[in-house]
């Protein structure tokens, strides 16, 4: 083989290196960049997995809070105003006479139940229990009645009601006495007028006979609330001005004895 031809072959087997030396640089990077791709891929897919997840979670979240207090408004509401399924039954007034008396009577028992933990005067907190003993009594009379008419009263006072019994559970002494009963003589008057008008003018033969039932108690509570009011809402007062008379007088008796003793 002559010298030329051993350069040419020379320069062959350097131009092949090359060649082969090029194609594993960029089979290299070829496969670094699939794995690059190949590793971006998994990391969004990991993200938007995360994501969704979270999403998810939120939303699920959120719905059940949504729906326990959506469940809670409907228990609370219900509460308040009962099912009245089988009113539809019940002429308008009777159906009227039916939920004031419910709601009435629990508001008399509640309101009892202060004043006989928080009235000043003793003749205060026993009105307040006869309110308890008596409209707990005809509560349950009533929600007897009206369950025999597929209908169930509320179990919970509406918030206008709540509102007075909170108002009158925040006062004391003196001033709580003369407030409630003046509530008491306001709202016995009403409830006597209603009841009354039930017994005679009611088209339920029930609830007429649970109103002529009713009605001499409603009398009487008006009675005593209105002997309670014509007392300045109990015998405090009138105790105080006894209790000064009798102190002024013993003092006044005591100091003529001294007078009189010390006279030659």
């Amino acid at each position: 083989m002559t010298n030329r031809q051993l350069i040419k072959s020379a320069h062959i087997v350097a131009l092949a290196i090359l060649v082969a030396c090029g194609l594993a640089v960029v089979a290299a990077k070829a496969r670094m960049t699939l794995r690059n791709q190949n590793s971006n891929q998994n990391q969004n897919s990991n993200q938007n997995t995360n994501t969704n997840t979270n999403t998810n979670t939120a939303n699920a979240n959120r719905s059940q809070n949504q729906n326990a207090n959506r469940s809670n408004r409907n228990s609370r509401d219900t509460a308040a105003t009962g099912s009245q399924a089988g009113m539809r039954n019940l002429s308008s007034q009777d159906q009227k006479f039916l939920m004031d008396a419910a709601m009435g009577g629990m508001k008399e028992v509640e309101l009892g139940r202060v004043a006989a933990q928080q009235g000043a005067s003793d003749a205060v907190k026993q009105f307040g229990q006869r309110m308890v003993d008596d409209h707990t009594a005809a509560n349950a009379e009533l929600m007897s009645l009206a369950s025999s008419k597929g209908i169930t009263l509320p179990t919970a006072l509406d918030e206008k009601t709540q509102a007075h019994v909170t108002k009158m559970s925040a006062m004391t002494g003196a001033d709580f006495d003369r407030a409630y009963i003046k509530m008491m003589v306001s709202d016995h008057k009403k409830k006597a007028s209603d009841f009354e008008r039930q017994s005679t003018r009611g088209t339920d033969p029930d609830l007429k006979a649970f109103a002529s039932k009713t009605l001499p108690t409603v009398q009487q509570h008006l009675q005593m609330a209105q002997a309670l009011d014509g007392q300045g809402g109990g015998n405090t007062n009138r105790s105080n001005r006894n209790s000064n008379t009798n102190s002024n007088s013993n003092s006044n008796r005591n100091n003529n004895g001294n007078s009189n003793s010390n006279r030659p």
